[in-house]
This record gives C-alpha cells, structure tokens and sequence, in this order.
C-alpha cells in the first residue's frame, strides 16, 4: 500500500523539507496508505510523520504544519469503474470520439465521498463497509431509482445488486449521511412506485438526508425504447413529490424530497421559493439551481455604466428563460451591448436541453455568420479543461467565430463580471 507524489508546490513546506516528485508515502503517522482518503484521515490533526520510500531508500519526516496546506500533489488512485448495465445508462448513449473522460463509468464510493459523484452500493466489499464506517466517509450518494428489488435489478442490469433497504438500513445505523437519487423512467418506477420509494427512503431520515427525482437522460444515440419524461409524467410526479413534501415539513420541518429543475421546466411549473431547498443538498445534480440563480440576481449589483463593449453569451434551450430575464435586466446598463443565443442541442437531440451538454460544433453551427462582439461568455459546465464533449477546444471556437472567447462560472456574479472584465484580444 502506497501513494505517489506526483507534484511539489515551490516554496511549501513540503518542498523546503526535501520531498520530492516520485517519492512514495507509505506511512502517515505510523499508519499504512491506500490512497488519497487515508492520507486526509490521519494527517488531519496535529503534526505528521511521513514515511516516504525514495528508490528502494526510507525517509522519514516530521513535518509541524500549524494548520497549513503541505504542498504535496498526490497521485490519483485506479477509479473502480461500475459492474451495472443500467437500462439507462447515459454512456452507453454515447458515440464515438467524443471526450475519452466521459465513457468512464465509475461505481466507487471513494470518489462519492471526494467528488458527490453517485453510486449504486452495487460492488461493497465487507472491508469497504468498514472502512467507510471507521473513517467516517460521509455524506454519500446514492442512486436508488426504486425500493423494488427486482424492479431495480432490472433497471441497473444486474441480478447480483443487495437488497436496497437492507444496504441502507447499515449505512444509517453506522450513521453515515447519504443523499439519494431517483431517475425517473416513465411507466417504470414513476406513479405508485415512486411514492413507495419516497415513503421507504424517508423512514430513514436524518441519515437519508435528502431524495432528489430527475427525469432520465435520453439521447438520439439511444439503443433503446425508454420513453423521456414528458410534460404530463412531469406534472403527475410534481404531484407525488409536493404532497410528500408537506407531509415531511409537518412532520419533520424538511421537505426531504426534491423535484430536479428540469422537472419543473417540463412541467411548466414555477420553481419553489429558495428558501424550500433549504442548504441546497443536491445543487449539483440539477436541484435548486434555478432557484439560487436567480434569486442570486435580485440580490447582485451592477454598475450603471460600463466601458462600451458588445457581449454574446450562450445557454441551452433549458435554462433560456430564465436567462432571458436577466438579460433584459442587464441591458439596462450604459454602455454594455449584451446579445443571448439559445442553443439546441443537435448533437444528442431536442430532449437534451441543459447547457453542461452542449458540444463545440453545435456552438459553433448556432453562431457562425451571426454573431459579432467584442467577447463570447461560456459557461464552465459545458467544458473540461477548456475542451468541449466533442474534444472541440476554446481554440477552435475562437477560429470558427472570429470571437475572442472566456470562460465564466454559471452564477449571476461570473456573468457579471465577465461583462465588466470582458476579454482582452491581443493585438
């Protein structure tokens, strides 16, 4: 057991002591290491003593951090990919040549704990269970899509999958906290039983924490019948999750259970207060972003004049509206041309409608012979390291359009102060 070294931060303590890129910790305070996790849990308090392996040579190091950042970059470690082969499955949705990033599929509690990203329980070991209990691996994300166990084990593709409730009931009584999800199929596990899942998951409040419900991705690339969510299902499901919800704020003063905003959007229905998505536990995963964005604008203030600069910015057909609201408030600044552009989505097709999924060449097929500016404002979601899904990068867009291009956070504030700092095109 081992963790590898792969950066030093010039200047840190870590670099002052002679730590080097390549050394390999294989103790933290004289406990073995896995990986990244272990090196957070028994290093979090107080001084540490590294045991680094350099060649085939020990060393050993005491380090009095005083609450202080190290310096160390450490090595990722092999992420444990996913046994499933759910009936939905967004990679298996995918084409060719796209980012190689996204045709990982990952079921590993580790990056659930690091990163939120969602698991099924599918593949716990006995010694993963008690790692996760000793250390205190929590919040979790679980993707439950249904308490039915033969229902779910047909919705994941695998018979082997443990029984839900049983998984779930161990992780409360060890007391680890867990957010679930529910992907929402249409004549599957919507109606009767949704709510027998809601109601089962919600027995196991405060350690199930919250249960979101979003409406299964599909794209034109599918291989399979599955029906989307349309404004009907959309609707009848808002039903379901309201009623819970007044009935769990009764009872517990939380609502527990959340409609995704795209629920809301296929509905036609108006977003809750903000206040109702209380710390808003599922942000990420599409749950009060709405909400936040734009409760975040009334709240933003802007300058009542500008340099003259003429701003184009996109979004994906999903979030427009509401977007559109806030260019209209926008444009009330002197001195700011700000011009918005919906974006379909060609590539997966109409019922991919969020802006974290559009690819370059649909930006670029929207925009060519339109736009002109002195600035195009993209939002972080849809890119990776300045590459788009389609591995189209920043470069190109900017060849494509003729536009100098910058990157913005999806918030009110990253909008803003990409108009006041605009881009600043090299001569």
């Amino acid at each position: 057991m081992s963790l590898t070294i792969n950066h030093i931060t010039h200047g840190s303590i870590a670099h002052k002591m002679g730590i080097k890129k390549g050394d390999v910790i294989i103790g933290v305070n004289g406990k073995p290491i896995r990986d990244i996790i272990d090196y957070m849990y028994y290093s979090r308090e107080g001084p540490i003593v590294l045991k680094i392996k350099r060649g085939n040579k020990p060393y050993s190091f005491k380090i009095k951090r005083r609450g202080r950042d190290i310096g160390l970059g450490l090595k990722p470690f092999k992420i444990r990919s996913c046994r499933n082969r759910c009936i939905f499955c967004f990679v298996d949705q995918l084409p060719g040549g796209m980012r190689k990033t996204l045709y990982l599929k990952d079921d590993d509690y580790r990056m659930s704990f690091l990163y939120g990203n969602y698991i099924t329980l599918a593949n716990l070991s006995g010694a993963d269970k008690k790692r996760i209990f000793m250390q205190r691996l929590s919040p979790l994300y679980i993707s439950v899509h249904t308490t039915n166990n033969e229902l779910r084990k047909r919705m994941l593709g695998n018979p082997e999958v443990p029984d839900i409730i049983k998984e779930i009931q161990e992780f409360a009584h060890n007391k680890i906290k867990l957010h679930t999800q529910i992907v929402l199929i249409p004549g599957m596990n919507d109606g009767t039983e949704l709510s027998k899942t809601i109601k089962d998951l919600s027995r196991f409040y405060p350690h199930v924490a919250s249960i979101a419900v979003v409406p299964v991705g599909i794209t034109r690339h599918r291989k399979t019948d599955i029906k989307p969510v349309g404004k009907t299902e959309a609707v009848k499901t808002i039903e379901i999750i309201s009623e819970f919800r007044r009935r769990f704020k009764r009872r517990h003063g939380d609502p527990i259970v959340y409609a995704s905003d795209e629920l809301y959007i296929k509905a036609g229905i108006p977003f809750p207060p903000l206040a109702e998505y209380g710390d808003l536990p599922q942000i990420e995963n599409g749950v009060g972003m709405v909400a936040f964005f734009l409760d975040s604008m009334k709240r933003l203030k802007h300058p009542k004049k500008i340099k003259p600069t003429k701003i184009v910015t996109i979004t994906g057909l999903a979030f427009a509206p509401y977007l559109e609201e806030v260019s209209e408030r926008l444009k009330a600044i002197d001195g700011l041309s700000f011009e918005l552009f919906r974006i379909e989505n060609k590539f997966f097709g109409p019922s991919v409608t969020v802006t974290g999924l559009l690819t370059g060449r649909d930006i670029i097929k929207a925009l060519i012979g339109k736009i002109k500016g002195d600035c195009l404002l993209i939002p972080n979601v849809a890119l990776k390291d300045s590459t788009f899904l389609d591995n189209m990068t920043l470069k190109d867009i900017e060849e494509s359009l003729g536009i100098e291009v910058k990157v913005i956070e999806p918030t009110p504030r990253g909008l803003l102060s990409g108009i006041i700092d605009g881009c600043h095109r090299k001569n």
